[in-house]
C-alpha cells in the first residue's frame, strides 16, 4: 500500500477559511510539518485544494517520528576520532 507524504511548505495565514479548513483537516498546523495518508481519491482532492502550499511525494511506507528527525538532522561537519585523556 502506498502513502502520500504531505509537507506544509508555505503558511496558510491570510488565506480563505476554506483553505485553512483543508489544512486543519489534513493535520497540517505549522510549516515543515509532515503527515502521511493512504493514497485515496478523497485525500488527493484535499491536496489539490492546497497544492500551492504543500509538497507531496508518494512513498511505500510512512516514516516514524524518529526517522523523520534523523533525516532532518544536519551533518555536524566534523568527526571526533578520539578524546584526549589527561
Amino acid at each position: 500500500m502506498s502513502y502520500f507524504r504531505i509537507t506544509l511548505m508555505r503558511s496558510g495565514i491570510g488565506l480563505p477559511k476554506r483553505v485553512s479548513g483543508v489544512l486543519k483537516a489534513l493535520g497540517l498546523r505549522q510549516r515543515m510539518k509532515t503527515v502521511y495518508y493512504p493514497v485515496t481519491p478523497e485525500v488527493a482532492g484535499q491536496i489539490m485544494k492546497v497544492k500551492e502550499l504543500v509538497e507531496v511525494t508518494e512513498v511505500d511506507k510512512p516514516m516514524t517520528i524518529q526517522e523523520l528527525r534523523a533525516t532532518r538532522k544536519p551533518d555536524p561537519g566534523y568527526y571526533v576520532e578520539s578524546t584526549v585523556r589527561q
